[in-house]
């Protein structure tokens, strides 16, 4: 069988010190769990990947601090017009991409306030771009066509934590003054010369050696939970743990956003349908209206002034416990 043509170019140039360097990541040891694997029924097979599951929420809790401090400043970066951008490859792009599109249908929020970029653009969301993640100068590029400033933070999300693609972003984002952290899985990583944070989430080999998709990418994913899930409450996007912050725009979101005035208000479908009409649509508007018994413009304005804080405009009132789905 011929190798593959790529084999004697860019491949070739992968020096003997890049291979010990990746032989020694965790991310890339051999699992000795799972070293006859594949000789394995289904059942055990499944077992062995929830056992070592477990270790990804030890190894997300280890870097709490870590965490919270990037949740800071992605808070700060918010309230003064910031943005928060993820950057990476492979996996970690998708994740990045992945946790940026979740945004808007879920708080509300326009398109630019959180970015994700892969290495390769969109087409590597489904087939993986040859030697796209090599590229330092793809990184700086990509973040250079936002106009980055200092009051963005840029995610670089990197198993490895050496990724040039993602370094060639940082690289290029501290030198604009942004806010930079790395989301990684390895150790005293590359990576961390170029951060403000390193939330390093210790996972150890997968069961199947550098897949990195498993283990290291659930653990990327519940990172990139917390800190878009908490930066988003901080900002006033839900009140208590009700996400207040949707518009009415499917099927679904018009059911939930008649439950949660419901909820706040105690009123009945009907009353909630005719209050939610006149708001537009948009929950938290409806909520103070009723609450404040003012028409949507002034409701509007007194959410503004509070930042978009529901709480700081009704105060508590009571949560309605509903019966009904």
């Amino acid at each position: 069988m011929p190798l593959c043509p790529t084999y004697f170019g860019w491949r070739t140039k992968v020096s003997l010190m890049d291979t010990n360097k990746l032989a020694k990541l965790t991310t890339e040891s051999v699992n000795p769990q799972s070293i006859e694997i594949d000789r394995w029924h289904p059942l055990e097979i499944v077992r062995l990947m929830n056992r070592e599951d477990q270790q990804v929420i030890q190894a997300v809790a280890r870097a709490e601090l870590q965490i919270a401090r990037t949740v800071e400043l992605v808070e700060d970066a918010f309230r003064t017009g910031g943005r928060l951008i993820y950057m990476g490859a492979g996996t970690s792009g998708r994740l990045g991409v992945l946790d940026a599109s979740e945004c808007p249908p879920t708080f509300s929020t326009p398109p630019e306030m959180v970015v994700g970029f892969i290495a390769g653009g969109d087409t590597a969301l489904r087939r993986a771009i040859e030697g796209a993640e090599d590229s330092p100068e793809l990184g700086a590029s990509d973040l250079a066509q936002l106009n980055l400033n200092p009051r963005d933070v840029v995610v670089g999300i990197a198993t490895s934590g050496r990724t040039p693609y993602v370094m060639g972003g940082m690289s290029y984002a501290r030198s604009v003054g942004a806010h930079t952290v790395a989301v990684v899985c390895n150790a005293g990583s590359e990576m961390e010369a170029l951060c403000d944070v390193v939330i390093c989430a210790i996972v150890g080999p997968e069961i199947v050696s550098g897949s990195t998709r498993l283990k290291a990418g659930t653990a990327t994913k519940l990172i990139l939970n917390s800190i878009t899930t908490a930066a988003m409450i901080r900002i006033g996007k839900t009140y208590g743990n009700l996400m207040v912050d949707v518009r009415a725009t499917n099927k679904k979101l018009i059911a939930r956003s008649r439950r949660l005035v419901r909820m706040l208000t105690g009123l009945s479908d009907a009353a909630a349908d005719e209050l939610l009409a006149r708001a537009d649509g948009i929950v938290k508007v409806a909520i103070v209206m009723h609450h404040r018994q003012t028409d949507a413009h002034m409701a509007t304005q007194l959410l503004e002034l509070e930042g978009g804080h529901l709480r700081k405009v009704i105060g508590d009132v009571p949560v309605q416990a509903l019966s009904s789905p």
